[in-house]
């Protein structure tokens, strides 16, 4: 009979492409997980790892068998999490993902309310792009996330958080700095600065730009939104930011937040879950807390 704990050995393996790295993940010596998995072929019959002086592998038969362990994985620990909060469902570790363009400016707002009515929840915080959370949930690292819904996460069970409005952010030398509010068609002709790939809000941003008759400079793109602040206050261009951004550090003097006429561009914020997640109270009072507190 095939063993979780294998199947763990056999996914850490698969993670870090290294024998010793593995056993170090999951707390074991070298030998007692390369023994280990030496053991599962012969009880399977097959070769699961490709065994290179520099790299290692896993075969076809391995990657077919390590699709399945994951959701085996995510099931088990699904069921011991659920049987330790049998006694109280809103206790127990909770990992929860966030987006860097999202997280610095909004869990300020929410984390005291969530530990004051969640006492007794462990609520582990995970900052990643979009991608890699999306991948963190799937294979069951992650409880859940808190980031904008993009059409491609249908696989996952979304609850609407709120509706994030975009500003125009410019330098206070910029031809529109003066005006109280702009129409997304003021844009066209313009240069807007960006983030680099990976960040989904900056596909979402580019979208509204384009469709406005804007354009991507591309001679530069930010690693975060902070250093599109100082770009734009130094005049190097223009960009859009999501409103909690903006609204979290107060335009300085060289510096305007513009506020876009209706219908404004938008980002919708969603907290995701795996399909036949098991512990719907904690997302429940997750939800409603976070909901609460943006309005």
């Amino acid at each position: 009979m095939i063993k979780l704990r294998d199947l763990e050995y056999l996914d850490a393996i698969e993670k870090h492409r290294h024998f010793g790295k593995a056993a170090e993940a999951c707390h074991v010596s070298q030998p007692t997980l390369s023994g280990q998995i030496m053991k599962l072929e012969e009880q399977l019959g097959v070769s699961l790892i490709e065994r290179h002086p520099r790299n290692i592998l896993l075969t076809p038969a391995g990657e077919q068998l390590l699709a399945k362990a994951r959701r085996v994985l995510v099931a088990a620990r699904e069921l011991e999490m659920t049987a330790k909060t049998l006694g109280d469902p809103l206790a127990g570790e909770f990992h929860l993902g966030l987006i860097p363009t999202l997280a610095p400016y909004l869990l300020p707002l929410v984390m005291p309310e969530l530990i004051k009515k969640l006492p007794n929840l462990q609520l582990f915080l995970h900052e990643h792009k979009t991608s890699d959370l999306l991948q963190l949930l799937d294979d069951g690292t992650l409880d859940a996330l808190v980031l904008p819904w993009l059409d491609d996460m249908h696989a996952f069970q979304a609850y609407d958080l709120f509706e994030e409005k975009f500003v125009l952010a410019v330098s206070s030398k910029h031809e529109l700095a003066d005006r109280k509010r702009v129409k997304l068609e003021y844009l066209q002709g313009h240069k807007v600065l960006t983030l680099e790939d990976g960040h989904c809000l900056r596909d979402q941003a580019l979208g509204y730009c384009f469709s406005a008759g804007a354009d991507e400079d591309k001679r530069f793109q930010a690693t975060s939104l902070e250093t599109l602040r100082y770009m734009v206050a130094a005049n190097m261009g223009i960009t859009l930011l999501p409103e909690l951004a903006a609204g979290a550090r107060n335009a300085d003097g060289n510096l305007r937040y513009i506020e876009f006429q209706s219908p404004a561009p938008s980002r919708r914020i969603v907290l995701l879950v795996r399909q036949n997640y098991t512990r719907l109270e904690c997302v429940r009072q997750i939800v409603g807390t976070i909901r609460a507190c943006i309005k």
